[in-house]
């Protein structure tokens, strides 16, 4: 360890601004970071604290008694604004009130200088008799050390704790297990959060500390492999953390990851977030790998009395091994390496024995994996069928390819299988919307995949199809272009022929087509149908393609899918596939009302006022949606009128369909607007309230605009998070009846009522509106028209998008 004298120029004396300018002067050098600054901040803290204790005992004459370091203090591990962990260990023979006298005289300084610190006062027999009470202080004291004092007190007190350790781990490592788990489940999986607990969150620090406890055991010690550079990642990242904010916090939020990357050298946050959860994979791997392995041991414990007596140690080992596919077996409830397999002549064998594990729902031995990485042959490229097959079985084996893969990739088998696959591995995604990371999320959507393989005619071609979609979002521009031609070299790698190749480039092209054509383009226009027909080109990729919509969707987040999108997909693929088949019906341009939409526009034609009718229906598993109707006397205003008082009843607008309409024998037009809308929480108001409203509205009672206004205020932004400005375009060739205007926004209160209120200053009136909403942003499709119905002049269309833009602005 480096001096204290030569951290601090002889300026830390005892006194504490003594101290806290050592201490400010050591965490400004740029020189000095990761293990060298926590490893001299501990002794700079050591030397400080030993200079108060023994002031102390001189002062108040206490006897037998010693400084002890627990926690991360004991280990070494200082982070800027760490707390000190301290124990005053005695001999119990000090009289209380001097004994109270010394720890005051240490306890104090410490809070006069605003560090956070967790204290007791405790004989050995104290401490030890607390630590088998309390597991968390027992861990505590597998890492104590010495700072001031008798050594002696402490070395005794040690040999008892760790003795005990290890007699009770069968009781005690499962209670530890037990809490890694509540605690993963409270604080989330690190290496897929985009604002991760490094502490606390699973693949965190926490879970080193275990690890480091499960060793102390003799019971089973993890992976070692890689575990120290992770730890030393994640402990960076906090040192850095601390310095940025100035606080003791382990959340890195996202105002302040590209200052944590900056303080770490590193290019931007994204990179930050990678190097983070490629050292949380690391710890959660070796957790998954541990935590197995102290399962088995404690289970041949508890069985081998049992066995031996049943059937003799040779009767025993013959039974725990069952053949799973040639060259692979099962033993001890893992996928082994059978003992004839030879991975330097079998390049298969790697794909055999994930495949295989998977299948059988079995974790793969360390070791097993080890070895194939160790000693596997490369194949050949393409590969043989059979390697291809595997590969296939393996995607398609549901839930249990997650584990499996994931033990693979620890070991670098999938980037030499797969080689694309590194620029996607632990790679972020920003968007609120992704629950996990790019080669995770491709995974989980084999999974999801692998459940709709009946669906489909090629279930390979749409397993490797949820495989590969997103691969090119390790590459610059549209990932959607780079992965059509990732995916066609992947599929010449494992074997495809040149026919399956296009069908695979095809699909990861067009991965988002249905999902973005169902729910932001108007399926009544012929346009939008034959161009989805021509982009697919066949009836059995069509097939294809919708499984791996669904599969995408549920893959990447609740928000992501629902029976309403599942319903409007599934209609634009029976619109796409009749026009494939040749069968498909005469699109009206016009469609023709309903009984109920007739006797709402003769009654607002009466009344002179606007009439709607809700019908109210289950719009999600967790959200009650319905049927809006209204019909209003033409005039200006509808639109926002009608948008505005949905958002001030908090409803969710799922789609809109604006039409006008005349009636035989009737004088005037009605606008007939439906529209589809889910209740934001609890029920749909009702349709009086509405109604009211409404016309209130529309004669000008009510002021929705700043009605809206004092409820956006009730919304307080994510302090240090700026969106991105709103973005309305012009979307060319995909209609032939109106112009197409899309408009990106962040999602707020009253958006559409905002864009009603600008196409209406512009004059225009709106044929259909298709809205989609996932996180934060919104996409607003709307299809308008020249008062007299055709679509607008490319410059008019123009115009009226840099109108919009700037009233959203």
């Amino acid at each position: 360890m480096t001096s204290v004298e030569e951290t601090t120029d002889n300026t830390a004396d005892s006194g504490p601004s003594g101290y806290a300018a050592a201490r400010l002067r050591l965490l400004q050098e740029e020189s000095r970071s990761g293990p060298s600054r926590r490893s001299a901040l501990s002794g700079l803290t050591d030397d400080w604290l030993n200079a108060l204790f023994t002031t102390a005992v001189r002062e108040t004459g206490v006897r037998g008694a010693t400084l002890v370091a627990v926690g991360g203090y004991g280990r070494g591990e200082l982070s800027p604004r760490s707390d000190l962990d301290l124990v005053l260990l005695h001999d119990g023979k000090a009289e209380p009130q001097a004994l109270s006298a010394l720890a005051d005289r240490v306890w104090y300084p410490v809070w006069d200088l605003g560090l956070a610190l967790d204290h007791s006062v405790r004989t050995p027999g104290e401490a030890r008799k607390t630590a088998a009470e309390d597991l968390k202080v027992q861990l505590g004291l597998l890492d104590a050390r010495t700072v001031a004092g008798d050594a002696g007190l402490l070395a005794g007190l040690r040999t008892s704790v760790l003795a005990d350790w290890r007699n009770q781990a069968a009781k005690r490592l499962p209670q530890l297990h037990s809490l890694c788990r509540e605690r993963a489940e409270r604080a989330g999986e690190l290496r897929f959060l985009l604002e991760p607990d490094l502490k606390e969150a699973r693949g965190g620090l926490r879970d080193i500390t275990a690890l480091r406890a499960v060793a102390a055991s003799w019971l089973a010690d993890a992976p070692r492999d890689g575990l120290a550079e992770a730890r030393r990642r994640l402990l960076d990242a906090r040192d850095a953390l601390h310095l940025v904010t100035g606080r003791a916090t382990d959340r890195l939020s996202l105002q302040e990851q590209d200052q944590v990357a900056a303080q770490l050298g590193l290019l931007d946050a994204d990179a930050l977030l990678r190097e983070v959860y490629e050292a949380a994979r690391v710890v959660a791997y070796a957790g998954d790998v541990t935590w197995r392995e102290v399962g088995r041991v404690l289970r041949a414990r508890a069985a081998r009395p049992r066995l031996r007596g049943l059937l003799g140690p040779r009767g025993a080992a013959a039974a725990a091994r069952a053949p799973l596919a040639e060259g692979v077996v099962e033993s001890d409830g893992e996928a082994v390496l059978a003992l004839a397999a030879r991975p330097d002549r079998d390049p298969v064998l790697p794909l055999r024995f994930a495949a295989a594990a998977a299948q059988a729902g079995l974790p793969v031995s360390l070791h097993a994996v080890r070895r194939l990485a160790a000693q596997g042959k490369q194949l050949p490229v393409p590969w043989p069928a059979e390697a291809r097959e595997q590969l296939v079985t393996l995607l398609g084996a549901g839930e249990p390819t997650v584990a499996v893969w994931e033990a693979l990739e620890a070991e670098g088998l999938i980037t030499r299988l797969l080689p694309d696959w590194e620029r996607v591995r632990c790679r972020p995604q920003r968007n609120p919307v992704h629950t996990w990371t790019v080669d995770r999320h491709l995974i989980e959507t084999a999974v999801r995949a692998a459940a709709l393989t009946r669906r489909v005619g090629r279930p390979d071609l749409l397993l490797m199809a949820a495989l590969l979609h997103d691969i090119g979002k390790g590459w610059p521009g549209d990932h959607s272009v780079a992965g059509e031609t990732i995916a066609r070299d992947v599929a010449a790698r494992v074997g495809f022929d040149a026919q399956d190749a296009a069908v695979l480039g095809a699909l990861v092209r067009h991965h988002l087509l249905l999902i973005d054509t169902a729910t932001r383009r108007d399926l009544d226009d012929p346009a939008t149908v034959r161009s989805v027909a021509d982009a697919v080109g066949s009836v059995g990729t069509l097939e294809i393609l919708h499984a791996l919509t669904e599969a995408d969707a549920l893959a990447t987040g609740p928000a992501a899918w629902s029976a309403w999108r599942g319903s409007l997909v599934a209609d634009l693929v029976a619109r796409v596939a009749a026009v494939l088949r040749g069968t498909a019906p005469a699109v009206r341009e016009a469609e023709i009302p309903t009984t109920e939409q007739e006797r709402l526009a003769v009654e607002a034609l009466r009344t002179g006022e606007p009439v709607l009718a809700l019908h109210v229906r289950q719009e999600e598993e967790d959200a009650v949606g319905g049927e809006l109707v209204v019909a209003v006397p033409d005039q200006p205003g509808v639109l926002p009128a009608v948008a505005g008082v949905l958002a001030l009843h908090r409803l969710t607008v799922r789609a809109a369909d604006l039409r006008s309409m005349e009636l035989p024998d009737q004088l005037g037009e009605v606008l007939v607007l439906r529209w589809r809308v889910a209740a934001e929480y609890g029920a749909l108001p009702q349709a009086a309230r509405l109604r009211s409203d409404l016309v209130r509205a529309l004669d000008g009672s009510l002021d929705v605009p700043a009605k809206l206004a004092d409820r956006e205020a009730a919304y307080p932004r994510r302090r240090g998070v700026t969106p991105p400005p709103p973005r309305v375009t012009v979307v060319p060739d995909v209609s032939s009846l109106a112009t197409v205007l899309e408009v990106r926004a962040p999602d707020a209160v009253g958006l559409l009522h905002r864009i009603g209120r600008a196409l209406e200053s512009a004059g225009v009136r709106v044929r259909s509106a298709h809205v989609s909403t996932l996180g934060a942003n919104a996409v607003d499709t709307l299809y308008v028209t020249s008062p007299d119905g055709k679509p607008l002049e490319p410059a008019e269309a123009a115009t009226l998008a840099g109108s919009v833009q700037v009233a959203l602005s």
